[in-house]
């Protein structure tokens, strides 16, 4: 099997949902790009979708694809595209760096926007840009639109780090959805609304990982129940 690399760039210096780390993990791990019996994968994101605080294998993408094989469906390890603190513009960078346009996926998956509510951007360039990026993902997934998914964005201010301030965060969380929502039902992907499970950690402790702030893997858990039959009856139809 051939094994092509993509190798992310480390974005220095970007306050975001690390709230307070300055440091950027990227992901360099080899992918494979090609298989005789799997279906390929991008997952593109922030720390959300590499899972920061909890081992890879239990990130959103790669338990999505463990519960697909399940299911008899195989995947090839997932391509990730995502570091902690990225906003919607980092992304946009990031993945033209990459080269990723020359290649094309079965699914892809978006998660994006977090950084830019937190680092209080504009909702105008967010609309901007998530559009862009969304246009990318399409291009990425064959051109199909059908074989796009957009998670919307968790509210963290129900985490302890939030400090109380989820009256001010989850609004503004809302909005940025809205935002998110709008913009890919125009193109026709398919938009899984997780925020209502996110803060379901409010009240369940369980739900949110050792530092306080990122999802635990049984949270990522309750996302891909209900996104795996989406993927699923796309695969498979």
């Amino acid at each position: 099997m051939k094994i092509v690399q993509i190798i992310l760039i480390a974005i220095i210096a970007i306050s975001g949902c690390t709230h307070g780390q300055t440091a950027i993990q990227a992901n360099n791990t080899k992918n494979s790009m090609a298989a005789t019996n799997g279906f390929t994968y991008l997952a593109l994101g922030d720390s959300y979708t590499i899972g920061e605080s909890v081992p890879q294998e239990q990130s959103f993408p790669y338990q999505l694809t463990g519960l697909l094989a399940t299911d008899s469906v195989q995947a090839i390890v997932p391509d990730i595209i995502a570091v902690t603190g990225w906003t919607t513009d980092n992304l946009i960078n990031a993945i033209a760096a990459t080269g990723i346009d020359a290649k094309t996926y079965d699914v892809v998956t978006l998660l994006i926007g977090v950084n830019d509510q937190y680092q209080g951007l504009s909702q105008t360039n967010y609309r901007t840009k998530f559009a862009q990026v969304l246009t990318t993902a399409i291009s990425a997934a064959k051109g199909d639109a059908s074989r796009v998914f957009v998670l919307s964005i968790p509210d963290w201010g129900v985490t302890p780090y939030a400090n109380g301030q989820d009256a001010i965060i989850g609004p503004q969380i809302d909005q940025f959805n809205s935002i998110n929502k709008e913009e890919s039902k125009k193109v026709g992907v398919h938009y899984l609304d997780i925020t209502p499970i996110s803060r379901q950690a409010k009240t369940d402790p369980s739900l949110i990982a050792g530092d306080g702030l990122h999802p635990s893997a049984k949270m990522y858990g309750l996302w891909v129940a209900q996104l795996e039959p989406m993927v699923k009856a796309r695969l498979t139809k």
